[in-house]
């Protein structure tokens, strides 16, 4: 990152434990009761990664000047995982590329991770598959 970085979006939120725990965004966009800690932050993982890689992919068509004839959409499975003591997590995400060519298509979900902030941010760290769907 360099120092000229410009901040272009700030997600700000406020949460609480217990069973009246929840999760408020500043902003008000989000206001969700969380009584547990798990699944509630693998849910919301899925949902903000699966934002940014529809974001990314959409940035990756018009790059190459792909025109998507309709949304694509992503299901994101994020798995806590515990092995030996340890806590990982494991993503799995289904993607769908309507009226695309496969090979196409393929080609903006690859270049997505490159692009997303969550999937870079991951990398390496999580096994993240892949699925073309």
């Amino acid at each position: 990152m360099t120092t000229a970085a410009k901040v272009l979006f700030s997600g700000k939120a406020h949460v609480t434990s217990g069973s009246d725990g929840a999760a408020r965004s500043a902003d008000g966009q989000l206001d969700i009761k969380l009584a547990q800690p798990h699944p509630a932050a693998e849910n919301l993982f899925a949902a903000a990664w699966s934002a940014c890689y529809l974001g990314a992919i959409g940035l990756a068509a018009a790059q190459r000047k792909i025109k998507l004839p309709t949304e694509p959409s992503v299901d994101t499975a994020i798995d806590l995982n515990n092995a030996g003591g340890a806590f990982f997590l494991r993503a799995r995400l289904d993607v769908s590329v309507p009226g695309v060519d496969r090979a196409v298509a393929q080609e903006l979900i690859e270049a997505a991770h490159g692009i997303c902030p969550y999937s870079k941010a991951v990398h390496g760290n999580i096994e993240v598959t892949t699925t073309l769907v």
